[in-house]
């Protein structure tokens, strides 16, 4: 076959001590997944090739043997979604890559977890719930039909991994109708919805109902340890998030607006105040970096740079400023910038006439003949020297790196 001649394992079959059968489903409990070298049988299920593979017990029948356990691939390669140890998944039998040579020969892949407790953060389920403590036996083995697991102590004793620690502070999307919702373990989730009218969320005070709207949130923010009560997301209080909006007013506490006074007509709307198509990206630090060209922004109206300490600008290249009028230090600035080289162009020809004239005056003869005219010899002499070395500082008046025109 094409793939064992590049090295690479072929799909383990259905082992004898599986109880799938055909296509038919069976529920498996994970007792391990293949993420990274360190799997014990790393190697004999195909290294790379394998990742994302199981060790599983099928649910009717532990396995009490000393055999080892069967394994079973992910169905999907495109979208993972890997289980923690002690949740259980769909097992199902269909076909590897030997289907060209044997159309009966079939090998186990898993799909869905399970949603047992209808929950993001873990729906895993122990073997054997006796051996937790009481707290926790409570927790897995005493809530009432249609409840939902509540752990209450931010702790468990369920092995979910090596390093899947439980937290109780996750909590799941309240959905609303029509909602497609993807949603992480730790808070992180993909929410494609739409207004929804007198419904309990922060952007649906605009427009009308199924208006779109797509947030992409990372990290739920500070939440409350009750973490089986849903959620919505919360632009001021979420660690990163990313809104697409079509006509809903988004409730951003903006760190600074200043109230735009460097306009003088027609300012933005507020952030919290907007209704309409926009992005928003929150969250505490934002880069934005190119690798081979250029970062370019365009607006329709205005690009406004607002903040609460200053406006920095740093580059080894030039600051090239292209406008039909420059205000600075305010809005109403009337008084003109002078050219630089034109100004001392005139200040040098002023100065050198009137370096002439001193020049003259400090050496005319008065009365009787032969006496320098005083006391006007004396202060053309003086006003000369003076108006030289004014000439000789004029070229050092002229900024290096700022050019106007």
């Amino acid at each position: 076959m094409a793939l064992k001649s590049r090295g690479l394992s072929s799909s383990p079959k259905v082992p004898r001590n599986t109880t799938v059968r055909g296509n038919n489903l069976a529920f498996g409990r994970i007792k391990s997944i293949l993420l990274d070298e360190s799997h014990p049988r790393f190697e004999e299920l195909g290294g790379w090739n394998a990742l994302g593979t199981i060790e599983f017990e099928t649910v009717a029948t532990p396995n009490s043997s000393t055999q080892l356990l069967p394994t079973a691939k992910p169905l999907d390669p495109t979208f993972r979604s890997f289980p923690l140890i002690n949740e259980i998944v769909y097992i199902l039998a269909l076909p590897n890559t030997d289907i060209g040579e044997f159309s009966t020969t079939k090998t186990i892949y898993y799909i869905n977890t399970v949603g047992l407790w209808n929950h993001p953060h873990h729906n895993a389920f122990p073997q054997n719930s006796n051996i937790l403590p009481p707290a926790q036996q409570k927790d897995y083995l005493q809530t009432t039909v249609g409840s939902v697991r509540r752990v209450t102590d931010q702790s468990t004793e369920i092995f979910l991994g090596n390093t899947f620690i439980e937290r109780g502070d996750i909590h799941p999307l309240l959905p609303f109708e029509g909602d497609k919702i993807v949603e992480g373990r730790w808070g992180n989730s993909i929410r494609f919805g739409s207004t929804v009218k007198n419904a309990p969320n922060t952007w649906s005070t605009t427009g009308t109902n199924g208006d779109p709207i797509t947030i992409l949130r990372n990290g739920q923010g500070v939440q409350t340890d009750e973490g089986w009560i849903p959620t919505v997301e919360d632009v001021n209080n979420d660690d990163s998030s990313v809104y697409f909006t079509s006509t809903q007013k988004i409730p951003l506490e903006a760190s600074s607006i200043n109230d735009y006074f460097s306009y003088k007509n027609n300012p933005p709307v507020k952030p919290n105040e907007y209704a309409g198509r926009q992005i928003i990206l929150n969250s505490g630090r934002l880069v934005f970096n190119t690798t081979e060209d250029h970062l370019l922004f365009s607006s329709k109206k205005s690009i406004n740079l607002n903040a609460v300490e200053s406006i920095n600008f740093d580059t080894t290249g030039p600051v090239v400023l292209q406008a039909g009028e420059v205000y600075l230090g305010s809005k109403s600035a009337t008084e003109p910038v002078l050219l630089g080289q034109s100004t001392i162009n005139l200040l040098q020809t002023l100065l050198q006439e009137l370096a002439a004239l001193t020049n003259i005056l400090s050496s005319q003869i008065g009365v009787p003949v032969g006496v320098l005219l005083a006391p006007t010899s004396t202060q053309a002499a003086l006003t000369n020297t003076t108006i030289n070395n004014l000439i000789a500082q004029l070229n050092g008046l002229m900024s290096n790196s700022v050019k106007t025109v």
